[in-house]
């Protein structure tokens, strides 16, 4: 029942923060210090697949048109366009996110390092309120600029949704696209961690005493509270008030930043 319990708190902080722009990695490795909860590996694989899910579902239509224009090799239409940008935004995420997990990992893991992101993240945020919605299109050096910020949010206390929304807005880009275009742009990068993780660490997948109750329930978690995420975030972005997330983050890495020079870290 405790492992049970555990498992649900981990798939609201999971669904609550992969999608409101204040970084579910962050958030994750501070239950682990400080609540005790390890994410176990296989648990981290059920999430991917979950995040996979959401955005599946939230944004049925649009992936639905992607695929359809890939499979019938055109490119001019509406979704046809957005497979090359998505290729180009692909490309420096996948180069960045594996250099910084290969030299850097363990660097990125210390409060400090988590604590110190929280604040920039809050930075970019906060600047996405100087954005101007000039451009209907994105074009490639849009989406490699995207890319990149993508490629650098594995580190934990940058948020991958708020960097790449907040970069879009601040060049120009719609909000309805800047969103779309932001969680499209992830499907190729969430696959690619998953299958990362299932062939470098398959070993500790196979032996994991995670159960299925685990899986089911966790991932049920992460799913519902992910999707009602999803919802508010896109509120709030129409709205223009997507920068005030830039207020928690920059509270919660004060706290840290705090707690740590006093001694209580």
């Amino acid at each position: 029942m405790e492992q049970l319990i555990k498992t649900v708190i981990l798939g609201v902080i999971q669904g609550l923060t992969e999608w409101l722009p204040i970084s579910s990695s962050g958030h994750l490795k501070l239950a682990e210090r400080f609540l005790g909860l390890s994410v176990p590996l296989v648990f981290d694989v059920i999430l991917h697949v979950g995040t996979l899910m959401v955005i599946l579902a939230f944004f049925k239509s649009d992936v639905k048109g992607v695929l359809l224009a890939l499979m019938r090799l055109d490119f001019k239409t509406d979704y046809g366009k957005l497979i090359p940008l998505i290729i180009v935004g692909t490309v420096p995420t996948a180069f960045i996110g594996l250099v910084l997990h290969t030299f850097l990992e363990e660097f990125l893991q210390e409060v400090l390092t988590i604590a110190v992101a929280f604040i920039a993240c809050g930075m970019v945020l906060f600047s996405a309120k100087a954005g101007r919605e000039e451009k209907g299109e994105i074009g490639f050096f849009e989406a490699f600029l995207v890319g990149v910020v993508q490629g650098i949010a594995v580190i934990p206390g940058l948020s991958r949704s708020g960097l790449t929304i907040a970069v879009a807005l601040l060049l120009g880009i719609r909000k309805e696209k800047a969103f779309k275009f932001s969680f499209l742009l992830s499907v190729p990068a969430v696959i690619g961690a998953l299958a990362l993780t299932m062939c470098t660490e398959f070993d500790r997948l196979v032996i994991s005493s995670f159960g299925l109750a685990e899986a089911v329930v966790g991932m049920g978690a992460a799913l519902i509270v992910g999707y009602l995420a999803l919802k508010l975030l896109w509120k709030v972005l129409a709205k223009g008030k997507f920068h005030l997330f830039a207020f928690y983050c920059w509270m919660l890495g004060i706290s840290l930043i705090t707690a740590f020079f006093l001694g209580f870290l």
